[in-house]
């Protein structure tokens, strides 16, 4: 197994259960115990985990992870997300995204399509479909988050000018009871200003984040059309999200 492999499996095991084990995951990865401790220095360095003695554990949800180290995290199921959420955009549709590593995937997608509009307030989301032809590209602007999303009232103000089709948004929580959730208020609202401006809203996610709840609530589910996520998802919570109103698909 390539170290890039071996990585990946290893922060989805902390995300999974919390914190992590030398032995076992030398075990479960098939390498030696040397290996898997250089193998969390690495991580630790890189603050995508904190190292313990005789493993490791999770970073502290409330703390503000980088994009990049986001990125690597159930990228597989991350991938299989944007490619099916895409199947959900019809041709020359105006498509609203959010920021998010979930979001980047759904791009890399569209990025192939033509006759699309997308607004987004997301600055490396911009930048993966800046040049694709066959697209039009909208940028809203506003206060810049380590997250690479423009937020705030000037981006609500630009966004108040535009009709969506569709719009996809990410969360940081998502529940049948609270809803869709995130860390930060403001970004919240600007989320649900993209809801506000679309026909359809679909929520993309990862399935670690179903069932959990953040500090600000973007919108409840009866506002969402649409969840994708993995599946890896608990079947009680699906059920109980597709009892709430959207249609959820799993892939």
């Amino acid at each position: 197994m390539r170290k890039a492999e071996r990585l990946s499996a290893i922060l989805d095991r902390v995300a999974d259960h919390g914190r992590v084990d030398v032995e076992d995951l030398a075990s479960s990865l098939g390498v030696s115990g040397a290996t898997v401790r250089r193998d969390l220095q690495w991580l630790s360095a890189s603050r995508q985990i904190v190292r313990t003695h005789g493993g490791a554990l999770a970073v502290d949800p409330g703390d503000e992870v980088p994009v990049r180290i986001k990125a690597s995290r159930r990228h597989a199921e991350k991938s299989r997300i944007g490619r099916a959420a895409a199947d959900l955009v019809a041709d020359d549709a105006v498509v609203g995204m959010t920021g998010g590593t979930t979001a980047l995937e759904l791009a890399r997608v569209l990025a192939g399509r033509r006759g699309v509009t997308i607004v987004t307030n997301a600055i490396n989301i911009a930048a993966e479909l800046a040049g694709s032809p066959g697209l039009q590209l909208v940028v809203i602007g506003g206060i810049v988050r380590s997250s690479y999303e423009l937020i705030g009232p000037a981006a609500e103000k630009m966004l108040a000018n535009y009709h969506l089709d569709v719009a996809f948004i990410g969360v940081d929580g998502l529940t049948a009871r609270e809803g869709c959730t995130t860390h930060d208020e403001m970004e919240a609202q600007t989320d649900r200003a993209f809801l506000d401006r679309a026909d359809r809203s679909v929520v993309i996610t990862d399935s670690s984040k179903i069932g959990v709840v953040r500090f600000a609530r973007i919108a409840p589910l009866h506002r969402v059309s649409d969840v994708v996520t993995d599946d890896g998802a608990d079947p009680a919570q699906l059920q109980a999200l597709g009892a709430a109103g959207p249609r959820v698909i799993t892939v």
